[in-house]
């Protein structure tokens, strides 16, 4: 098994976040630029200051990747697995319990989205 990334995407905002240059891919994402981020590598990759938001980073492999005040809230993660990366001050999507988001920091497993169940409160007055 080797520690080199596996880089099977070619799109080149992928390839703006794997050399660090974060913003200029912000500035690309901005500027409607195509992003597919989808079953990425970013074993060991520096994210901070990324916007996230919107983007679709399911199935990544954030491996002592360095997350640290990043939103992700309207970020669609699941599938992907945050083992060992810095999570200090990130915002995760609802749908991850802290249960969850723990195995997957811990022991590398695949986040799975829970059912988030919304409550109508006029619904609930009738």
């Amino acid at each position: 098994m080797t520690d080199m990334p596996i880089l099977k995407n070619d799109d080149p905002a992928y390839r703006m976040i794997r050399d660090g240059s974060i913003e200029e891919f912000n500035a690309h994402k901005a500027g409607g630029g195509e992003v597919d981020l989808k079953g990425c590598d970013f074993r060991g990759v520096d994210l901070k200051g990324i916007d996230a938001s919107g983007l679709d980073m399911r199935d990544c492999y954030f491996r002592q990747a360095d997350l640290r005040g990043i939103d992700f809230s309207q970020t669609n993660l699941e599938g992907s697995s945050i083992n060992s990366a810095k999570i200090s001050g990130t915002f995760f999507p609802k749908e991850l319990t802290a249960d969850e988001l723990e195995l997957s920091l811990v022991h590398g497993t695949r986040m799975r989205y829970a059912k988030v169940l919304v409550i109508n409160k006029a619904a609930q007055k009738s």
